[in-house]
């Protein structure tokens, strides 16, 4: 019964504050997952399914915020959920150790984009060839990559749409978008693995969809983008340090 309520704590608090930003929170339920005695390809497919569930709520809040770009963000999605089965379906068969080495460097590059990247305003629009091309390359890096270690790839995908020249809202939004079909065709080629729990599974989507739903509300209307990717960026780099520490002991 502990289990269960400290995962739900955990997964209402983070799927909140990182629907914020327009990240699910796979990439840090899937080490706290396992860590707390989940086998780490239910962890993964858990995680995955409940990126789709959180930010499907917080998207939805965000296409009525006006804060989606369609134009950017399909070639993204396409790509993105094509790839991603294929990145899952290899998970089985790439040593633990070296999976969870992955994950590490997946956060430390994460956190450092969250503290360090600053996007800089483009004098004009990119091409829609570029804005293509683009796309294309991230959402095939971000979708197999993110199907491998069970996470959406937001975390690709945000930097890019900055760089793009989406203002940080609409790429939370466009990201969170994109994040939610590429979650959900990771686990989907997770979940035919099989060993799902659907009791647990289910108790942590309902939290999932709950705190997505404060936290896109609150990111709209209340709280500093800055303050919360400083915040994020942080704690990334705890828990990659605490997997790099367990790797290495």
């Amino acid at each position: 019964m502990t289990f269960y309520l400290v995962s739900a704590v955990i997964v209402f608090v983070f799927s909140g504050l990182l629907a914020m930003a327009g990240l699910g929170a796979a990439f840090l339920f899937v080490p706290l997952f396992y860590y707390m005695g989940v086998p780490l390809a239910e962890a993964t497919a858990t995680a995955l399914l409940l990126n789709t569930v959180s930010l499907l709520f917080a998207t939805v809040n965000y296409w009525r915020g006006h804060l989606i770009n369609w134009r950017v963000g399909l070639p993204v999605l396409i790509t993105a959920v094509i790839l991603s089965p294929l990145g899952a379906r290899l998970t089985p068969y790439v040593n633990k150790t070296l999976l969870l080495g992955l994950f590490a460097a997946f956060l430390v590059f994460a956190g450092a984009m969250m503290l360090f990247y600053r996007p800089q305003p483009r004098q004009k629009p990119l091409s829609r060839t570029v804005e293509v091309g683009a796309g294309v390359g991230v959402g095939s890096a971000a979708g197999f990559l993110g199907g491998l270690l069970g996470v959406g790839g937001g975390n690709f995908i945000l930097p890019v749409l900055n760089w793009l020249g989406l203002e940080t809202k609409m790429a939370a939004g466009t990201t969170a978008l994109i994040v939610v079909f590429s979650s959900f065709s990771g686990f989907l080629g997770h979940a035919t693995l099989g060993g799902l729990d659907p009791f647990f599974i289910s108790l942590m989507a309902i939290m999932a969809a709950t705190g997505s739903i404060v936290g896109s509300q609150l990111m709209k209307t209340k709280l500093s983008n800055t303050q919360l990717k400083r915040i994020i960026g942080i704690l990334l780099w705890l828990i990659a340090a605490k997997m790099i520490f367990d790797l290495f002991k």
